[in-house]
């Protein structure tokens, strides 16, 4: 009943149209940055540590713009019940499209990876899209089952196949020999039960999966890193690919790992704006 319920209200909000929900927006910014303060303990404590070389304005200039974006992210999401594929297309622009096609066509395992940037949940959307190849969207389950559920229902609509990380090799396994693309999003702070790997990122020591590395090296599959950006117009955005692992058996233990999230770590100095900087991502320390 629940998880109906919850469809449902998406189902009700997607209806609205952008230029509506654009407004919503507007005024959450002011709530969830003036009135609520929106995790800004957070998001400042990141902001300042990711870059303690930028003064004190720099810092709350970004933060304004984060919390800008923020809630546009939130609202698009919700538009996903019911937004179609010809609207995704329009929406999300492909950018060196054959640096993933090229792999696939090779007969290969593409070991995708993107990060929580601009909104990678239209990459989700598109990715799955592109190609007849299996699309497998690597994620970590929620621990409310009901929302887990119904969003893995919205993810899956043009194709992409939700994968908890805990099965990905099973799956893998079964498409041995057939060319598959196995999306990870690698930003994520990982369990100490999950990872013991920590590496500098942004300025500060930072508890990382290596499921990347483990996987490409596994099924000996090209790294493509997918680059969701937002465009100056506001609800678009582009995917750009790029492979940064060709031969993953050519490389050292951990260097692959260090590779990908040092171009996520570049991307976000670019434009860090566009970061889900709410995200507790240093919480994990090493254990003494």
């Amino acid at each position: 009943m629940k998880q109906k319920a919850l469809a449902a209200l998406l189902y009700l909000f997607a209806l609205m149209p952008f230029w509506f929900i654009y407004m919503i927006s507007d005024v959450l910014y002011y709530i969830f940055y003036y009135i609520i303060r929106y995790r800004k303990n957070v998001v400042f404590d990141n902001l300042r540590n990711s870059f303690p070389e930028k003064s004190d304005e720099e810092i709350i200039k970004i933060a304004k713009k984060f919390y800008r974006f923020f809630p546009d992210m939130i609202l698009e999401c919700l538009k996903f019940k019911n937004i179609s594929l010809a609207e995704v297309k329009k929406r999300i622009t492909l950018v060196d499209e054959d640096e993933l096609t090229r792999h696939l066509n090779q007969n290969r395992t593409v070991i995708a990876v993107t990060a929580h940037y601009a909104n990678w949940e239209y990459g989700i959307h598109r990715l799955g899209a592109i190609t007849e190849a299996p699309t497998l969207i690597v994620y970590k389950p929620l621990n409310n089952k009901t929302i887990d559920n119904v969003y893995n229902q919205v993810r899956s609509r043009f194709g992409a196949i939700m994968v908890p990380m805990k099965q990905i090799v099973r799956h893998l396994a079964k498409l041995r020999g057939k060319p598959s693309v196995s999306v990870f999003v690698a930003d994520q702070a990982p369990l100490y039960s999950d990872a013991d790997y920590f590496l500098q990122f942004l300025n500060q020591e930072t508890l990382v999966y290596t499921g990347v590395e483990r996987i490409s090296k596994m099924t000996n599959g090209p790294v493509v890193f997918c680059h969701i950006g937002r465009k100056e117009k506001r609800g678009y955005y582009f995917c750009k690919f790029t492979t940064l692992i060709e031969d993953p058996s050519s490389y050292t233990d951990k260097e692959i790992t260090h590779i990908h999230n040092a171009f996520t770590e570049k991307i976000i100095r670019e434009e860090p704006q566009y970061w889900l900087w709410t995200h507790r991502r240093w919480k994990r320390k090493r254990r003494k």
